[in-house]
This record gives structure tokens, C-alpha cells and sequence, in this order.
């Protein structure tokens, strides 16, 4: 079955300067491709930098003239979030884009962070709570939007407030749909608390619906020593165009979110398609469990602790 691949109009970005978490592969460096082929300067901020260089060959392959600077970042370390953070605050530029993208996702066993985290609260959440935070006068001073990649799964969610960092008993995908509606809950107390205290930062979130990214494939030092069964049977729905999208059109959403002059403040973006699985990029009602406004005020002042990175 022939597939009809969806796309968005990207505005020049010329001038602007973008960070992209999560650029080394998969949506992530699909973002980093297209704003760099509109004209932006990209920060590519990669765990592995081998990796990171090889994705940075390919967007130079595409766009010759791209703008990109790698950088190291490990989000699973609160030190290493504070290393970047001094390091582009030391540079001085102003940030126009922050795209939380990166993520990681079901790890068989419990895994922690360098912090003690249960790994997917740590990275998913924790790591960009305290990258945006670090970067927060950056941020300012581009009148940035920031733009926050949660998930399908958030969708029935919930904050475990009694096992936060799921020590009494595991569940992967039950902490996996706690990261990313922290992840949504972040991005939209984020808007909120910016147009109390006058950052200037606009945020959104979005989610890229579902399609055959890395997020399900083997990873080993995740414990996963092959592709799971979701993962095959979301390409073998991919290849035949059927529900769920393509690794192309899960980038969308994101990059709607973070560039459209049409995108709102507190918005939130994902697939049209029935179940939000796959289809063109829309704005949507954020679910129920993304506007309790009072589990994300809450969340914050928990996630401030945690870090220890205050806002303002």
C-alpha cells in the first residue's frame, strides 16, 4: 500500500540558534536535519560522540552548508547537564529553539541514573527539567520557545507519588508513562510560569504518535538484547501505511510545535490520524492527565528538589 507522507512549510530560520536533544538518531536528528536546512545554527548535545559526528555527517550530506556544533551531554548525569549548561552559557548565544526530544524507553529491569534515579524519570524528565533550567538565561535572552517531546503513553499515565522512582516494586511501561507525562506536565507549567514571571519563554509540547523509531529496538546496554515484538509489528504497520506513522512524519509534531508562527504558547501537538497514532501534525486537546495543573505545580517544586536547579 502506497503511503501519502505528510509535511510542514519550516519558516527561515536564519540568525536562530537551536538545541536539539536527543540528534544522534531517529527523530532527533530528523529535527536537527530540517531546522538546520532552514537556515538555523543546531547545538546537537549527544551522549555518544562517535555517533554524533556520523549524524552530523549525514545532515552536512544533506545540507552542505549546515550550521552544527556537537556537544556532550549525558542526560541521565546531573553533572554532565550542568557541564553543557555552563559551557553554552560561557558562550554567550542567545538560545531561539529548545527541543526536548530525547528519551529513552522500557528498559527490562530497573535501572538508575548517576543521581539514583529511576532511569526513565531521570532522563526523560529530570535531565531536561534541569538542561532547560541551566540554560534558562539563554533561553531569555532568544525569547525562546521551548518544545517538549512527550508521549502516546502519557496518555494514561500518572505520577506515583507514594514510589516516585519506582524502588518498591517495577514496572517498565508503567514508568515509562509516568517520564513522559512528567515530560508533558513540565512543558506546560513551563508556559505557565513564564507568563507569571516575565521569561519571555514561550513552551509547548508534543508527541510524535507512533512509528518504527529506536525506542522499542535492541538495546543492549538497556538490558535489551533484541528488537521487541511492538517494534516489529509498528514497522511492519509503518511499511503498509496502515495507523501508525513513519520515523519522517513522527518528526512533525515537534517541529510544528517549535516553529510555526501559528503554534500557541501551552499548546500541544501531535498526528491527526485516528488515535493520534499517525496522520498529518495538528494541535490537540491536551488528555486529561496533562491538565492537572496541580500535579504539575507540584511536580516542579518536586523536580527542583530533586535536581536541585530553581527556575527564575
Amino acid at each position: 500500500m502506497a503511503r501519502r507522507q505528510h509535511d510542514i512549510v519550516i519558516p527561515d530560520l536564519s540568525g536562530r540558534r537551536a538545541v536539539v536533544t536527543g540528534a544522534s538518531d531517529g527523530i532527533g536528528l530528523g529535527i536537527a536535519a530540517r531546522l538546520a536546512g532552514a537556515g538555523a545554527e543546531v547545538v546537537m548535545p549527544v551522549r555518544n560522540l562517535r555517533k554524533g559526528e556520523t549524524a552530523v555527517a549525514k545532515i552536512r550530506a544533506k545540507h552542505s552548508g549546515a550550521r552544527l556544533l556537537l556537544a556532550e551531554l549525558d542526560l541521565s548525569s546531573l553533572a554532565s547537564v550542568a557541564a553543557l549548561g555552563e559551557k553554552l552559557i560561557a558562550g554567550g548565544e542567545p538560545i531561539h529553539f529548545l527541543i526536548n526530544n530525547a528519551g529513552l524507553m522500557t528498559p527490562p529491569s530497573r535501572q538508575t541514573t548517576a543521581d539514583g534515579f529511576e532511569v526513565q524519570l531521570g532522563t526523560n524528565h529530570l535531565g531536561h527539567f534541569a538542561l532547560t533550567g541551566r540554560l534558562l538565561p539563554l533561553l531569555k535572552a532568544g525569547r525562546a520557545r521551548v518544545t517538549s517531546q512527550t508521549s502516546i503513553a502519557a496518555r494514561t499515565g500518572k505520577i506515583n507519588w507514594d514510589d516516585l522512582n519506582e524502588e518498591q516494586s517495577y514496572d517498565a511501561m508503567r514508568a515509562y508513562r509516568q517520564s513522559k507525562l512528567a515530560v508533558g506536565l513540565f512543558g506546560l507549567e513551563l508556559s505557565r510560569r513564564s507568563r507569571a514571571e516575565g521569561w519571555g519563554v514561550t513552551s509547548n509540547i508534543s508527541h510524535p504518535g507512533v512509528a518504527p523509531t529506536s525506542l522499542l529496538a535492541a538495546r543492549p546496554e538497556l538490558g535489551r538484547a533484541k528488537d521487541t515484538t511492538g517494534v516489529r509489528v509498528i514497522r511492519w504497520l509503518s511499511a503498509r501505511g496502515i495507523l501508525v506513522g513513519t520515523v519522517e512524519t513522527a518528526q512533525l509534531p515537534a517541529l510544528l510545535a517549535a516553529t510555526s508562527p501559528q503554534a500557541e504558547d501551552g499548546g500541544f501537538y501531535g498526528p491527526q490520524g485516528p488515535g493520534n497514532a499517525g496522520g498529518p501534525p495538528g494541535e490537540q486537546k491536551p488528555w486529561a492527565p496533562l491538565r492537572d495543573v496541580a500535579t504539575a505545580s507540584r511536580l516542579w517544586t518536586a523536580s527542583e528538589e530533586l535536581t536541585g536547579v530553581t527556575f527564575g
